[in-house]
């Protein structure tokens, strides 16, 4: 197993989760007995990856005053601070002075459950610039899909058709070089980057998998991940 770090991006406002957030930070909010950081500490760790980059702002001491350095986790913390919202490549940029080696970037608002270990061992076996986590989602439309021709004639009829698509988990596996691509101290999107990194031929890679993972980022969508996380709980004691 190749030691990496792991950045997690813990500054976001959580504007969506008020008045949920309004004095305590989105990766502080509870889920089950633990933060949702503190699961998302516990996944890396189980990955291999016990060396820990928190970028953090809003709140800040909330996470510092219960992480501290790690230890009581099993893990070594640093912190990158900022004094703004930066977005995620924005946050992500004022961890670049601990970074210089292949590393994890993982959004804060988002529980997992896939092998980081194999994620981090397909980035270094096709030597990629930057490996995205791609969940296999699968939706079906609310209506009728009409096909035509562009004279107008209906070709086909498909009623509520299934679609899939890989969509964007919020973890990646990254070279060093990804921060040339992020200005400093200014609001900057990961899609940016990639995009960016792209056009510079830089090859980017992406890891599916069919294993979920939630997503945090309103206040349905957190009631949502603390019913099934209890249902997993209870599953376990079982």
């Amino acid at each position: 197993m190749i030691l990496v770090k792991a950045v997690i991006l813990a500054g976001g406002l959580g504007t969506r989760l008020r008045p949920l957030t309004l004095k305590t930070p989105k990766p502080m909010l509870p889920l089950g007995k633990k933060p949702i950081l503190e699961h998302l500490i516990d996944w890396n760790k189980r990955n291999g990856v016990k060396s820990i980059v928190l970028c953090v702002s809003y709140r800040k001491e909330k996470i510092q005053d219960y992480f501290k350095d790690g230890k009581k986790f099993g893990v070594n913390i640093e912190y990158a601070v900022s004094k703004k919202p930066l977005a995620t490549a924005g946050q992500l940029k004022t961890a670049e002075d601990f970074i210089n080696d292949t590393f994890v970037c993982v959004y804060g608002d988002s529980i997992f459950d896939f092998s980081l270990k194999n994620m981090i061992k397909q980035h270094k076996s096709k030597k990629a610039f930057t490996t995205m986590s791609l969940y296999e989602y699968k939706t079906n439309l609310q209506y009728g899909v009409i096909n035509t021709t562009k004279t107008g004639k209906v070709t086909n009829w498909e009623e509520k058709p299934e679609i899939k698509a890989n969509i964007n988990m919020g973890c990646y596996v990254m070279e060093p070089n990804v921060l040339k691509y992020i200005p400093k101290n200014k609001p900057y999107g990961m899609d940016d980057v990639i995009k960016k990194a792209m056009k510079n031929k830089k090859m980017i890679s992406g890891f599916i998998t069919k294993k979920g993972f939630m997503d945090i980022g309103n206040k349905e969508s957190y009631k949502q991940a603390n019913e099934e996380f209890a249902k997993k709980s209870k599953k376990r004691k079982k």
